[in-house]
């Protein structure tokens, strides 16, 4: 059968924003970052970041549920999104939320929000805009050990403090981003994490050295703190470019998308090292340790057929395991067509149905983004995607 592909790419048009009620709105193909740029003057910004913000749009992002580095302490896309405008397979219009904080009803707009567009096409967003913080201060920590750098990223969230920011790179995405970018990582430390802290001056150097006192609990090779806003910047090009440095090492590349409790880190990062050997893989991570979760990058050659089921045999280990340890089976980049079938690992039948029966309500023909997100067949069992060896 065919279909209609609907592209919002022309739509780039910034309504309004209204600084006093810290709003912005903008059409749906406006790009994450264009509508911090358009709010900067007012000493406002959007503060979900994904990497990919400055391509990224927001009908996206509203789709995805979008997040990035800094939602650790901001949280994602649906924390940030007052109203929506959106078509309905069968023509309609609606408007969801508004201007206002706190809508009477039914949450049909945090629905919405994450749907991967089985309920219907975002026109129009009503995005909440967050003051630019009075400080911040960013750290980069050296480890030699991949566990080392986990436990701290669990303890510095264990002992009460809430990083605006704290992300981890590991060994072979250290070598791919210098050799591209050329930033003076030490590419042989087996991990590094970026921590960022803001809020008012007052209070934030102390902050960063209790957080420094703990890296160096765990072993810290070293830390360096960025002293100039360009030192910061550095920092977070290596974090932002990232995934495109793997083009150097690799033809193709895969991410998976994963959630573990932040304690389960260590656990989760020794077992994607058994999957890589098993799978006879290079797989290499970055990710946000604050909250768990986690992008092994899965490096192969698309063109050779063998490398390709090592890979998508790989990544059902990777879900499985996470689900096991009691995460899920995605954070941020959602279902889509790739884990339908893993749904069952998290959802009984009575769950999937009820969540068939919500998309009805905005789409009771499956017209939009068909075959999506929900199971055609039974999803295999935990022991059938494990492998045989742990």
């Amino acid at each position: 059968p065919g279909g209609v592909v609907v592209s919002t790419a022309r739509m780039r048009r910034i309504i309004e924003v209204d600084a006093r009620n810290r709003l912005a709105h903008v059409e749906a193909g406006v790009t994450n970052q264009a509508i911090s740029d358009a709010a900067a003057p007012f000493g406002l910004f959007f503060a979900p970041d994904p990497s990919s913000q400055i391509a990224c749009t927001i009908g996206g992002n509203v789709a995805t549920n979008a997040g990035g580095p800094h939602t650790l302490k901001h949280g994602v896309t649906v924390n940030h999104v007052l109203g929506l405008t959106a078509v309905l397979a069968d023509g309609r219009v609606v408007t969801l939320g508004g201007r206002c904080e706190d809508p009477v009803g039914f949450d049909l707009l945090g629905a919405f929000v994450g749907s991967e567009g089985l309920f219907g096409l975002v026109t129009e967003v009503i995005v909440r805009l967050t003051p630019a913080p009075q400080g911040v201060r960013t750290m980069l920590a050296v480890f030699d050990s991949l566990d080392d750098a986990t436990e701290t990223a669990s303890d510095i969230i264990g002992e009460g403090l809430i990083p605006v920011a704290l992300e981890m790179m590991d060994r072979l995405i250290l070598q791919a981003v210098e050799a591209a970018y050329h930033l003076g990582l030490e590419t042989d430390a087996e991990a590094v994490l970026i921590i960022e802290v803001d809020g008012l001056e007052a209070g934030l150097d102390e902050e960063m050295s209790w957080i420094e006192t703990l890296c160096r609990r765990h072993g810290v090779r070293g830390v360096a703190r960025a002293t100039t806003p360009e030192e910061r910047e550095r920092l977070w090009q290596a974090r932002k470019h990232a995934a495109g440095a793997l083009g150097r090492l690799s033809p193709s590349s895969c991410t998976q998308d994963v959630v573990v409790p932040r304690t389960k880190l260590p656990e989760m990062l020794r077992y994607v090292r058994r999957v890589a050997e098993r799978h006879d893989l290079r797989i290499a991570n970055v990710f946000h340790a604050g909250d768990g979760n986690l992008h092994p990058i899965m490096l192969f050659d698309e063109r050779d057929a063998g490398q390709v089921q090592r890979v998508l045999r790989a990544s059902r280990d990777i879900v499985a395991e996470a689900v096991r340890l009691g995460g899920t089976i995605t954070g941020e980049h959602g279902v889509g067509v790739e884990k339908t079938e893993y749904l069952g690992l998290m959802f009984n039948e009575d769950d999937v149905e009820a969540m068939r029966r919500l998309r009805s309500v905005f789409d009771p023909d499956r017209r939009c983004n068909p075959n999506k997100v929900f199971p055609r067949r039974p999803a295999p069992p935990d022991d059938a995607l494990a492998g045989t060896t742990r």
